[in-house]
């Protein structure tokens, strides 16, 4: 505990992991504010109002007044008296303006004169078609139709999408993600969720291939052992920056969360407050603590972070692993991939986060199952990390290679 306790005192001292700390979730804040900023634009180019001025020689105006408030059409309906020859005259002067010329000759016709601006919602010439209603049944009025045969002709028909019944195994296997967008979210959420904690350890958590290294660049590490075993070492340091991890995910979700509550009209805290997210960060922790356990272990083979070999590059990219299998999990969450990619340690937290992010019911054994293979390896990879340790902690001036680690393995 020592050890963890200087950990994280000497990183909350250092301004590049405090630079850091905050920056991660301010960089989220701007893009969320960059789409604000583009969204809200968008929002008020839509409801611009629309000037839509109507000659009204039929005396219908009422009507069409009526028709476009069931629309709900962004416009501002107004009488005019003017005529169709200064109408050309009126719109080239103004904007999002439009003049509507309805008379006995338009209805003969069937072709309605419009006059519009050249800055005019580019959908107007659309919207404008619904006064089609109030033409026809004047149309019909006139055709000396009773109230009855203009109800029946008026009312037109509306298609109904019919519900189809399918059987149980083929909903399964058509819809694995649910039946309604809110159910998606209330898995998505808590996994989004646990994810982002264990990102936020995990990257964190890759600064110990750093800290082992700096140790032995410095010189430093014979200085420490004298008062500690390699043991103690490594598991200070594997505890303090999984606490400087959670340290940077709390900082991250104090900050964006309140902004995604303030913009986002959904019920995230309700999601977040159930019991199936416990499990969800207890998966996120395991993934740590492995991942944890091979960096600190392989960072002590390296004489210098700058000079780190393929080897150590590859190791370093194991967390990224679990992206292969996003498409076939995503496809099938139930899958043969899907199931490989929850038993095979690296793989395994990221995979089974996904995994149970987008499926209705748990498939409790293989999670079980994953877990204990998940447990096992853990255990594994810190006596191994340990052996390596406390081997390459104490070498200077070269990166140790793969065989040479595994000579440390079998010693």
């Amino acid at each position: 505990m020592k050890v963890a306790k200087w950990e994280i005192r000497r990183n909350m001292k250092n301004k590049t992991f405090l630079i850091g700390l905050f920056i991660t979730p301010l960089i989220m804040i701007g893009f969320i504010a960059f789409g604000m900023f583009f969204g809200d634009s968008d929002e008020e180019a839509e409801e611009e109002l629309t000037r839509v001025f109507v000659n009204d020689q039929l005396d219908i105006f009422a009507s069409v007044e009526e028709s476009i408030e069931q629309t709900g059409f962004n416009w501002e309906l107004h009488q005019t008296d003017i005529e169709e020859s200064e109408a050309e005259s009126e719109v080239a002067s103004a904007e999002n303006t439009a003049y509507i010329f309805l008379n006995e000759q338009a209805l003969v016709d069937g072709t309605i004169p419009v006059y519009t601006s050249d800055e005019i919602d580019p959908f107007f010439m659309n919207q404008v078609q619904f006064l089609e209603t109030p033409l026809q049944a004047l149309q019909m009025e006139q055709l000396g139709l009773s109230e009855e045969e203009l109800a029946i002709v008026s009312r037109g028909f509306y298609f109904e999408e019919a519900n189809v019944t399918l059987d149980e195994s083929n909903v399964e296997t058509t819809s694995p993600f649910g039946s309604s967008e809110e159910d998606i979210l209330e898995r998505a959420i808590p996994g989004a969720f646990a994810g982002f904690i264990m990102l936020s350890i995990v990257f964190t958590g890759m600064a110990i291939f750093q800290s082992a290294s700096q140790e032995k660049k410095d010189k430093i590490a014979e200085i420490i052992l004298s008062s500690l075993t390699p043991g103690e070492l490594m598991q200070g340091k594997i505890y303090g920056y999984f606490v400087l991890g959670l340290i940077q995910a709390i900082v991250s979700i104090a900050l964006v969360l309140p902004v995604i509550l303030w913009r986002v009209d959904i019920p995230i805290m309700e999601y977040l407050l159930v019991p199936e997210v416990l499990l969800l960060v207890g998966i996120a922790i395991l993934g740590y603590l492995l991942f944890a356990a091979i960096f600190v272990g392989v960072g002590a083979t390296m004489a210098d972070m700058t000079t780190a070999g393929n080897f150590q590059g590859m190791v370093m990219m194991l967390p990224f692993l679990p992206f292969i299998f996003i498409g076939p999990v995503v496809s099938d969450p139930n899958g043969l991939m899907a199931q490989i990619g929850s038993y095979v340690p690296f793989t395994s937290p990221g995979v089974l986060l996904l995994r149970l992010s987008l499926l209705e019911e748990w498939p409790w054994i293989q999670i079980i199952i994953s877990l204990v293979i998940l447990i096992i390896s853990i255990w594994i990879f810190m006596k191994l990390a340990g052996k390596i340790f406390k081997v390459g902690i104490l070498m200077y001036g070269k990166n140790a290679t793969p065989k040479e680690i595994w000579k440390w393995i079998r010693a």
